[in-house]
């Protein structure tokens, strides 16, 4: 396969050497474009996926992309509560230190399904899993502060709608809304932690990549590959879909800002639901009891 497209963000070399970064889902498309561009800045990079096989393609294309021995994969299913937090033991046990997590795994479903942990799986896998994730690796990244989240969400958000009747769609199952209601709870979940989390030195913050032309879609059998093949020409390239991914990870420009929205590396006011305070205490506090992490 060849050479991963150049990033250019406003960032030295210089400012990620010895920055450990995480980003989940980088095993292709965005992912793997964010893995590569924060590679080549120098930074040592966490690739984790779901597939031993793609993960270890994936790997080796980042290292031969950048001339980086400093790629680390791990496996993980993100639709597991169980593996989400194997995979958080393990970076903190292998890792003294956290300063950027990417998180970017997500999934679309057509039809409605239930995880391991019988919780539907586009919720799981799209916020719980950010959610999750971020709290079990939270006291690190504080720890390693100055430090950054960066939440791939969506302009889809506007679409969703999260009803805290039904949380996870038992009553009604559509594709479009469930997907944008995840991406909804992306930018509710990217606010909330950002308040919770702007005296500590981590900042927080989400974006809409641009429609791109990703393997999102492909679980969905015949129907959803043929979908995205023919989709294919009209989207973008994963390196441009990485770009603002790898500007909040990266840029100079980007320190200390927090709790915003990113379109094409600039801030954008989101919808008027994804700065509902009720709803996002109602979502905070529906995500803890799902993850039985309980607490404040």
């Amino acid at each position: 396969m060849g050479r991963t497209s150049t990033l250019r963000v406003p960032v030295t070399n210089e400012d990620m050497d010895g920055r450990i970064c995480l980003v989940t889902g980088a095993t292709s498309g965005i992912g793997e474009a964010t893995a590569t561009a924060l590679a080549r800045l120098g930074a040592h990079v966490i690739v984790v996926g779901r597939s031993a096989e793609r993960g270890e393609a994936a790997a080796l294309r980042i290292s031969r992309a950048t001339d980086s021995a400093s790629i680390d994969l791990r496996l993980a299913d993100l639709s597991s509560q169980s593996e989400i937090r194997r995979l958080a033991r393990e970076v903190l046990d292998a890792y003294p230190a956290l300063h950027v997590l990417v998180n970017n795994a997500g999934v679309t479903n057509l039809r409605r399904e239930e995880t391991v942990d019988g919780i539907e799986s586009t919720f799981a896998t799209n916020h719980l899993a950010y959610f999750l994730l971020t709290d079990l690796l939270c006291d690190r990244l504080i720890e390693s502060a100055p430090a950054r989240v960066v939440n791939v969400a969506s302009h889809a958000h506007t679409f969703g709608r999260l009803e805290p009747d039904d949380w996870q769609s038992e009553q009604e199952y559509s594709a479009m809304k469930v997907y944008g209601g995840s991406k909804l709870a992306n930018v509710l979940f990217t606010y909330d932690l950002a308040r919770r989390l702007e005296t500590k030195g981590v900042t927080v913050n989400c974006l809409h990549p641009g429609a791109v032309a990703t393997r999102m879609g492909r679980n969905n059998g015949w129907l959803g590959v043929l979908a995205s093949l023919l989709m294919k020409p009209f989207f973008a390239s994963p390196a441009k879909g990485a770009r603002t991914s790898v500007y909040l990870a990266a840029s100079k420009e980007a320190e200390g800002v927090t709790g915003r929205y990113f379109v094409n590396c600039k801030p954008k006011e989101t919808s008027e639901r994804s700065r509902d305070a009720v709803l996002s205490k109602q979502l905070w506090d529906e995500s803890r009891r799902l993850t039985a992490r309980g607490g404040a």
